[in-house]
Parts: structure tokens; C-alpha cells; sequence
């Protein structure tokens, strides 16, 4: 792996059945690089990000998570915990206030003085200061959308897998979410996304890769953001 890899995948595969949803797939996700992820519905793009963030056992694979040497999925799932972080379409919210849910991302043992300074940080930097003490379950997608990237920056983590996160939003909550990952970014975070809306993203990402019949491919032309399910082969080139 170069330099600025983080983690590098080889030989995935998952089935469902006798569905080979990823079949051999190959990926390398470098700091401060964002890559736009495609595909048709029941392409296998949730089930990618699900894996690589720990949630979902693959059928087989081999994963370096920066310098280490190649293991499993099942021997470095803690580290994909650590390390990785999954954000889901529907971001969830736990009773209470955005304050208190914004608490739920620092560690237990954290005292009280440095917990309340990082969440007003995370206030600041999501722009939620008018939504601090509302119930969290009460608010807009798009809301919810700046209150799940805030507790993910207060993660800090080296990865973060986004399953389609302007999805239902209005103009202004895409751009507030577009300026807040273009951060993470600046941060040398590495991101992944999986988007129907890849117009919306063409100021952020490096790359763009599709999925299609289990297999990854990169996008030739990145002047051709919006491809059909089944694309062309001038299109495309595989990424293995």
C-alpha cells in the first residue's frame, strides 16, 4: 500500500443464497480522498459499507488497515471498529436533546469540563447552536443529517462510509452536508460514499467507482458522473 493508504481490500466476496452480490472485489481508500460509490438499487453498496465498517461478515477477504500486514475480516473487525465509521441513510437519534445525543460520541470515562468544551466545539462546527436543547428525535432530516456528522467529527475517525446522505433533503440541508464532509475531508479523513446524487458531489470526490454484477469498476471519464445501472463498456474500467 502507498503511503497514504488507509485501508486496502482484496478478494471480497459476499453471497445471499446463490446470489453473488461482491464477487472479488478490490478497493484502497487513501487519507483526505473522497470516493464516490454507484450502482443500481440491490447493487451491493450497502453491503460493502457494512462490511468495511465491521457490521457484516463477508464470505471471504483479505484487509490491511494501514501498515499491518493482510488479515481477515474476522481478525481485524476491532479494528474496523476503531477506525471505521458507518453512517447511516437515516442517521438514528436517541431520546433527549441534540446536546445529550451529541454526548453519546465521547468516551464515558471523559470528565465533565473537557465533555462539555468538545460538544460546544461539535456545536460550533455543525452550526447547531438554535437546535442545542431540542429533542433530537423532533428534528428535520437534514437536522438530524448535521447532528449525525457532528457526533462522526467528534469520532474523529480515520474512515467514514456514508450510505446515501443527501438523500430526502432540501437544497440548502445538500449544501450544508456537501461543506461539512468537504471538512472531513480537509481533515486527511478518507470518505466513501454511496450516492444516487453524484452530480451534487462533483466538487468533492477524487474518484468514482461503480458497482455493478458484484464487481467494482472506475468511472473513465469523470465528466460522466451520472451513468445507468448498466453501463457501457467505454465507460468503465475494472479497478482490480
Amino acid at each position: 500500500m502507498s503511503e497514504s493508504a488507509i485501508l486496502n481490500v482484496s478478494r471480497l466476496d459476499k453471497r445471499f443464497g446463490r446470489r453473488a452480490v461482491l464477487n472479488g472485489i478490490e478497493l484502497t481508500l487513501h487519507a483526505g480522498e473522497c470516493t464516490l460509490l454507484s450502482g443500481g438499487n440491490g447493487a451491493g453498496k450497502t453491503t460493502l459499507l457494512r462490511i468495511l465498517s465491521g457490521l457484516e461478515k463477508p464470505d471471504s477477504s483479505q484487509i490491511t488497515i494501514a501498515s499491518d500486514s493482510p488479515r481477515t475480516w474476522r481478525h481485524c473487525r476491532k479494528d474496523l471498529h476503531q477506525q471505521v465509521l458507518y453512517l447511516h441513510q437515516q442517521p438514528y437519534m436517541f431520546e433527549g436533546s441534540v446536546r445529550y445525543n451529541l454526548g453519546y460520541a465521547l468516551p464515558t470515562d471523559l470528565d465533565k469540563p473537557s465533555r462539555r468544551e468538545m460538544i460546544d466545539n461539535a456545536i460550533e462546527w455543525a452550526g447547531l447552536h438554535h437546535l442545542t436543547d431540542t429533542p433530537a428525535k423532533s428534528l428535520s432530516g437534514g437536522e438530524r443529517q448535521r447532528v449525525s456528522l457532528a457526533r462522526a467529527w467528534l469520532r474523529n475517525p480515520s474512515i467514514l462510509l456514508l450510505d446515501e446522505p443527501t438523500a430526502n433533503l432540501d437544497q440548502e440541508a445538500k449544501e450544508r452536508t456537501l461543506d461539512l464532509l468537504k471538512s472531513f475531508k480537509e481533515k486527511g479523513i478518507a470518505l466513501l460514499l454511496a450516492s444516487h446524487d453524484p452530480l451534487h458531489f462533483s466538487s468533492l470526490i477524487d474518484r468514482q467507482l461503480h458497482l455493478y454484477e458484484g464487481r467494482l469498476v472506475m468511472i473513465e471519464d469523470s465528466k460522466l458522473m451520472s451513468i445507468p445501472s448498466s453501463p457501457t463498456d467505454n465507460t468503465l474500467r475494472s479497478t482490480a
